[in-house]
């Protein structure tokens, strides 16, 4: 191959929701399959080989860990240049976005807990029982929503007095903040199949900005004739930020409860506004 100006091969490699492929390899081979071209992407997916090719029909496969093979045709002009274009690979095992619309959380296959430290050497996990929402994906990704209501006395952490201990004006304060309300109003991408979901939380009568990091897992058809998508979300929430300052010392200073409450979700939603009755 000789360098000639303008001449060269160019691509990009994204995948189906648009994230560059760092590293793909790009392998060109004539018709005779014989490679003359090997080329490995760079940081933003892109491809860019300078030196010319002979004028003709040469095959292009692009490769990746964890994605699936791309092979396409490309035609290298009397100048020697190919313009391949935008290569899209698919994730092996079928990982997709799910399709915009709406989808309604499915509270008998999803969990809502959070995690506080306990004498500053273990940890003590509770969660919710009853909640509910509705995810709406937008045909623009950042502009999806997310609204999910908590009944705040359907706390468990499988320890009836301290559950009563949680429900009181000292925590949750359910008799005067019965439901905990969570707003997503958009999202950021945050690497492949991660997200940031930007909102606010609303818990014991206080209202503050709360950050999700959303992981998608997938989706697929359930049992009941319906498509299912599933979702990890976490952050973290200062009781502080939210009025819930009790707490008891014990020895050396050691708080009983931690500040810092590590919220871990595990979501599924069913694609459409209603769950399935069987």
């Amino acid at each position: 191959m000789t360098t000639t100006t303008g001449a060269g091969l160019r691509a990009r490699i994204r995948t189906r929701d648009g994230w560059a492929v760092r590293h793909a390899v790009l392998t060109v081979t004539d018709m005779t399959g014989a490679q003359v071209l090997r080329a490995q992407a760079d940081e933003e997916g892109a491809v860019r080989v300078a030196e010319a090719l002979a004028p003709g029909p040469y095959t292009v496969i692009v490769t990746a860990v964890g994605y699936a093979p791309a092979a396409s045709t490309a035609i290298v002009t009397a100048s020697g240049r190919a313009e391949v274009g935008t290569v899209v690979l698919a994730r092996q095992g079928g990982v997709e976005l799910p399709p915009p619309g709406p989808w309604t959380l499915d509270p008998a296959h999803s969990t809502v807990a959070a995690v506080a430290q306990h004498l500053g050497i273990s940890s003590v996990r509770g969660r919710f029982t009853e909640f509910g929402g509705r995810i709406e994906i937008a045909e623009d990704l950042a502009r999806s929503t997310v609204e999910a209501e908590i009944q705040a006395a359907g706390i468990d952490t499988g320890n009836g007095m301290r559950d009563g201990h949680l429900r009181s004006a000292d925590f949750l304060d359910v008799e005067r903040h019965p439901l905990l309300e969570y707003r997503g109003t958009r999202l950021s991408p945050a690497g492949p199949d991660r997200w940031t979901v930007h909102g606010e939380l609303s818990m014991h009568g206080v209202r503050r900005p709360v950050d999700l990091d959303l992981a998608y897992l997938g989706t697929g058809p359930d049992p009941w004739g319906g498509v299912r998508a599933a979702f990890r979300a976490t952050t973290e929430l200062r009781r502080e930020d939210f009025a819930m300052h009790y707490n008891q010392v014990v020895a050396a200073g050691i708080a009983a409860i931690g500040t810092t409450l590590r919220v871990e979700l595990d979501i599924q939603a069913v694609q459409g506004t209603r769950l399935p009755t069987a």
